[in-house]
């Protein structure tokens, strides 16, 4: 076991059974003209995020660990997007509507793809998922079983919505969770914060909270 500084004590990384789980690092989230965009937030902020989520996909692939990308988008007849998610809020910008990249968060469209920096290499897992949560409707508990693994590392976007949801599964189902704390982002400061406290609250319910220095200090 190799021990990581960690909010709320050290966190036991278990080298031989350990994943990274990089978050809808996608283009519709991320960059200008994409869906966040639209919904009118400042994406200069989750762009923040990508030279740590990069050093971090680039430390796990040189250890030779599994890194799974995940990307939330839906089918392109939308029959598996539920109608108080297509319908909910009051932008112009829904989901399955044209886009500057595309029709947005629809599986194949430019925008729905994961940025160049984190993007995935071939035999790198990637879980389409229709949900904000990984594992609902995904499969994806079945291949981290099959691959042996125990702990898992998150990182993505944004903190409080999907890397919170996954992560919260993920501590459902047994698995022991780090988030990397420069490696995941918000639109908003003061939720992440919030979420990152929440994991670590009460010895850490959820999981662990740790910077990318200290994994990279305890793995060097």
């Amino acid at each position: 076991m190799i021990s990581v500084p960690a909010d709320p004590y050290p966190y036991p990384l278990d080298p031989d059974h350990v994943a990274l789980v990089v978050i809808d690092m996608q283009r519709d989230f991320v960059e200008p003209g994409g869906f966040g965009a639209a919904l009118g937030n400042d994406v200069t902020r989750l762009q923040s995020a990508i030279p740590a989520v990069a050093e971090l996909i680039a430390l796990f692939r040189a250890k030779r660990w599994p890194v799974v990308h995940t990307r939330e988008c839906h089918a392109p007849d939308l029959g598996d997007l539920p109608p108080s998610k297509r319908g909910r809020g009051r932008g112009a910008a829904r989901i399955g509507d044209p886009g500057p990249m595309g029709r947005i968060l629809v599986r194949g469209e430019p925008g729905a793809e994961i940025v160049a920096d984190c993007a995935p290499l071939p035999g790198e897992p990637v879980v389409d998922k229709p949900g904000k949560g990984m594992f609902h409707a995904t499969g994806v508990e079945a291949m981290l079983r099959g691959l042996g693994v125990t702990h898992l590392v998150f990182a993505g976007v944004t903190t409080e919505v999907c890397v919170q949801t996954s992560m919260r599964e993920a501590n459902d189902r047994g698995f022991e969770c780090l988030v990397v704390s420069d490696a995941t982002e918000s639109y908003f400061p003061d939720f992440k914060a919030a979420t990152l406290r929440m994991i670590a609250a009460q010895d850490g319910i959820v999981g662990w909270v740790a910077p990318l220095a200290a994994l990279r200090e305890a793995l060097a």
